[in-house]
């Protein structure tokens, strides 16, 4: 039996709920929302789906129906409106985190949590301040998001499979981020090289635009906004990612958020590197070695990070 509790019944909290029951990912799904009627509604027509898919129970609940859980997804939180600074948006949800935080986790201490609500980087902070649990059971969901992103374009101009394409976002989920390119390898062959090898290097389009790639992935949650509202697939689909691999024992590689501890001579921070996820959480982190032009582009975004911080009450 697996457990997974997700707080918050908007519409990335339900979209993760049924991406769980579609995949398998967990046979018990619990919908938490202060709008309880929301929730009831989403995890019944999410479970109507049950017969096309493999058996779980998806249902609504309480914070006290949370215990047991293996993970705990936290997606609540008010979204940015028009008029409110990134600062107000960071203290209106710490404050609502910080409920949630002392009605959960005396309730479910073993879980994983996975902070996906925004500013990420800065709940996750918060969240490993004050709940007292221990950093490997806490992962923000960072910039696994962004990696997508730039996965999934990169995979677009160079004609060949995502799962092809080792790239990913460093830094805060937020206009500090970046790519560090002197990682980024297509098909054991480094970004720049991979066109003279492929069969394909007359349908694909790169001249080395790295600032380029970085805009697109930078102003596609704004592009996507602009269209239709609201992003939520991809970020369910990342949170499922996660789960998939706390729920395994073979290490997986992604782009999360947690806690630095001097690595990169990063200190106090909560940012997003390459970490190894694996059952119960953060197995730990993978130190790539970066340029010295990446490494202080990293320095850069904590401080970003650090500066919002500084300025909110927990």
């Amino acid at each position: 039996m697996s457990k997974i509790t997700v707080i918050g019944a908007g519409s990335v909290g339900a979209t993760i709920a049924n991406d769980l029951m579609v995949q398998g990912v967990a046979s018990e799904i619990v919908l938490v929302d202060i709008n309880h009627k929301k929730a009831t509604g989403e995890a019944l027509d999410i479970y109507q789906a049950a017969p096309f898919v493999s058996p779980a129970i998806v249902r609504p609940g309480e914070y006290e129906d949370a215990i047991g859980s293996d993970i705990v997804v936290i997606t609540c939180g008010m979204a940015r409106k028009p008029g409110m600074s990134r600062l107000d948006l960071a203290q209106t949800n710490v404050d609502i985190l910080k409920d949630v935080t002392k009605n959960l986790v005396p309730i479910a201490p073993e879980a994983v949590y996975v902070i996906v609500s925004n500013p990420v980087d800065i709940l996750t902070y918060v969240f490993t301040k004050i709940s007292g649990l221990p950093e490997r059971q806490i992962i923000g969901s960072g910039t696994i998001l962004d990696t997508s992103r730039l996965q999934s374009e990169l995979a677009r101009r160079f004609c060949i499979s995502p799962k092809n394409v080792h790239a990913h976002v460093y830094g805060e989920h937020g206009d500090s981020s970046f790519v560090p390119w002197s990682l980024v390898h297509i098909a054991n062959n480094h970004i720049d090289a991979y066109k003279e090898s492929s069969p394909d290097k007359d349908r694909i389009h790169w001249d080395g635009d790295y600032a380029q790639v970085e805009a697109f992935v930078k102003k596609s949650g704004g592009k996507i906004i602009e269209n239709k509202g609201a992003t939520f697939y991809a970020v369910a689909m990342s949170v499922c990612h996660i789960c998939k691999a706390v729920f395994a024992d073979a290490g997986t590689a992604m782009t999360v958020s947690t806690m630095m501890h001097g690595e990169y001579g990063i200190d106090d921070v909560c940012i997003s590197t390459l970490h190894l996820i694996d059952r119960g959480g953060v197995r730990g982190r993978i130190l790539n070695k970066l340029t010295p032009e990446e490494n202080e582009k990293l320095k850069i975004s904590a401080e970003k990070l650090k500066a919002v911080i500084a300025q909110i009450e927990f």
